[in-house]
């Protein structure tokens, strides 16, 4: 039923957590980091035949172009299926669209929550979050969130986790 009410914001007034999805930022770097790589591949995939066995085999070029585009679909649906929330007592990741996978991050037990931000990451104007539990095989990292945001989700998730873990 459309009722005209963003979904996170009817999720919160249910009683559920409020998703937050992904800025588009993140997309557009991915996408374009694709076409940049595939399109030098094609260029090389194109060229090097077709300069040393003859124009027919410069049709390999087509190859790297149709992986570019099947990429180009496939890094849109995995950017839509990122979303956190924060929960009264933890934080909840999900991500994936065949293996769907769900984090699920006891503030009392982050040890450490770090932004990270790359060269490319810092052109597109995006930082990554990331948190340390105890456990060695937590996986809980959110990639290409705006650095303002990050910093907030550090300073947020950095005095919940404090605040939880005196009681321990």
């Amino acid at each position: 039923m459309e009722t005209g009410i963003p979904e996170d914001e009817r999720a919160a007034a249910d009683g559920e957590p409020a998703w937050r999805a992904l800025p588009r930022g993140l997309l557009r770097m991915r996408r374009l980091l694709l076409v940049v790589w595939m399109g030098l591949f094609a260029l090389a995939a194109g060229l090097l035949p077709g300069l040393l066995a003859g124009p027919a085999w410069s049709a390999f070029a087509l190859l790297p172009l149709a992986v570019m585009a099947w990429g180009w679909v496939l890094l849109g649906r995995n950017w839509r299926s990122w979303r956190y929330t924060e929960r009264a007592d933890d934080l909840l990741i999900s991500r994936g669209v065949l293996w769907r996978g769900e984090t699920v991050v006891p503030y009392g037990r982050m040890q450490l929550v770090e932004v990270t931000s790359g060269p490319v990451e810092r052109h597109f104007g995006l930082a990554t979050v990331q948190l340390h539990t105890a456990a060695a095989a937590t996986d809980a990292t959110i990639p290409g969130l705006d650095p303002a945001e990050a910093e907030r989700l550090r300073d947020r998730l950095t005095e919940l986790g404090e605040a939880r873990s005196a009681g321990l």
